[in-house]
């Protein structure tokens, strides 16, 4: 669905351009007699941006508002080019976001007056808070526009539930036709502060280790098995509670993080393009510099499972342009880590937010990348299935998910003969020597109490 804002702008520009060419030249000459200079969107993008910075230096480096009491500290993330508009003589229409120092994003509408080079801004108003709107924009029977309250915004419908979700999660494995001795690993979902993560129940075949990932601090569950197990099931039964996810700060460095990895390299190809995205914004902070790199991406992949898909390779995902979540994430961190960002890869399950139980359709992974000494979460992928919620994943992951591991070509001990695990979230699987697949199925159940609130929201 078309942002109300693309519809209001053109309707306004068209109202003013668009009855004949007759009365547009009319127009053009009455301008030229008034000595008002025409206006083009760079024009007003370069206006924007002067007002923004000029409040950003009054404010000690903040572009300060308020917003129902609180005090807001914001720094400019991007500008919207796609709805900036000359809504007629000297009169101009600009929307950004702006990123709070909490971590929400703001979208925030402008309308501006004056010529290039000195437009000022007249009126300011939020428009959203993490892609939820305030308001949307409506018609009337005159022409003219105005702004109608959006009562209990929610997103739900998209995919999204907010603040926390409690669940219990299966993880269930059948073993293939075995013909000699065979080894495997499962990844163990940690608590950490944003879930917390009970394992209620284990059936296996064999008994287990635990095995430690030192580098990204994963845990492995191990299983040596026999001929014997074939065809045998395997499941692990976790009781979550997750909250959502949002910018936060941590303690370690985060300068391992522009390094490369196997399938995502840094330099060379990826720093080229790196900063012809980027482009003027180097200059700018971080935070607007990444949004680049993410805005591009969902630009220009398509989410399509076809070809070399879900191997997270990053030089495939810049030729082909298509992928998964793991191709999505993979170009941006190589990107982002050829720019000096630090960013991260992590791997679990998205958890439906339409219903309260049953099977899940695969894993999901995401990112997260370092900036303004907080690490930043974004679900690209999911960004570009719903382009609505672009503003919401840049900055959040919704509670409803589980996370499994963390980190590219992990290296345990005793570990597959093939070498460093590329990511871990269903099972690496070796028998003998060879590489091997077992059936995976992931499953949930949402806990009562979570299901009693869901249905009362959905009440009249």
């Amino acid at each position: 669905m078309k942002d109300p804002r693309i519809i209001f702008a053109f309707v306004l520009a068209a109202m003013m351009a668009c009855n004949s060419s007759t009365k547009h030249k009319k127009e053009e000459q009455t301008l030229e007699d008034k000595n008002i200079p025409k206006v083009v969107t760079a024009d007003i993008e370069v206006g924007i941006k002067a007002n923004i910075a000029k409040k950003v230096e009054e404010g000690g480096g903040y572009f300060n508002m308020n917003s129902e009491g609180k005090e807001l500290r914001l720094q400019l993330v991007r500008v919207h080019t796609e709805y900036l508009s000359n809504l007629g003589p000297r009169r101009h229409f600009a929307c950004v976001d702006l990123a709070d120092i909490s971590g929400d994003v703001y979208d925030v509408d402008f309308f501006l007056e004056g010529d290039p080079g000195s437009m000022a801004v007249t009126e300011t108003t939020l428009h959203k808070l993490n892609g939820k709107p305030f308001y949307t924009w409506k018609q009337r029977k005159d022409k003219t526009w105005y702004r109608m309250p959006v009562q209990n915004a929610s997103s739900d419908l998209l995919g999204v539930i907010e603040k926390e979700d409690k669940f219990e999660f299966h993880y269930e494995v059948t073993l293939p036709e075995m013909t000699g001795s065979a080894k495997l690993w499962i990844p163990v979902p940690q608590s950490d502060r944003f879930q917390t993560v009970e394992l209620l129940a284990i059936e296996a075949p064999v008994e287990h280790q635990i095995l430690q990932e030192k580098n990204y601090g994963n845990s492995v569950f191990y299983f040596e098995l026999a001929p014997e197990h074939s065809g045998k099931k395997l499941e692990l039964v976790y009781d979550v509670e997750r909250q959502e996810k949002k910018p936060y700060e941590e303690d370690s460095s985060p300068t391992k993080y522009l390094n490369p990895s196997l399938l995502m390299p840094v330099g060379d190809r990826f720093q080229v393009l790196a900063d012809s995205i980027i482009g003027k914004n180097r200059n700018e902070g971080t935070i607007m510099q990444a949004r680049a790199l993410y805005d591009y991406i969902i630009d220009n992949m398509r989410y399509m499972k076809s070809g070399t898909y879900g191997t997270g390779d990053a030089v495939y995902a810049c030729d082909a342009l298509t992928g998964n979540c793991t191709e999505f994430h993979s170009l941006f961190i190589s990107l982002a880590r050829s720019a000096g960002i630090p960013s991260r890869f992590a791997v679990g399950a998205s958890i439906p937010s339409d219903r309260d139980e049953g099977g899940i359709d695969g894993y999901h992974c995401w990112a997260e990348f370092y900036a303004e000494d907080k690490w930043w979460p974004v679900d690209i992928s999911e960004a570009n299935k719903y382009t609505a919620l672009a503003t919401y994943y840049f900055g959040r992951h919704p509670a409803n998910r589980i996370e499994f591991s963390r980190g590219r070509d992990l290296q345990i001990e005793p570990g597959p003969n093939s070498g460093p695990i590329n990511f871990l979230a269903y099972p690496v699987m070796e028998i003998e020597k060879s590489p091997a697949f077992p059936k995976t199925f992931f499953s949930f159940r949402r806990k009562a109490e979570q299901e009693s609130s869901r249905n009362l929201k959905s009440l009249p």
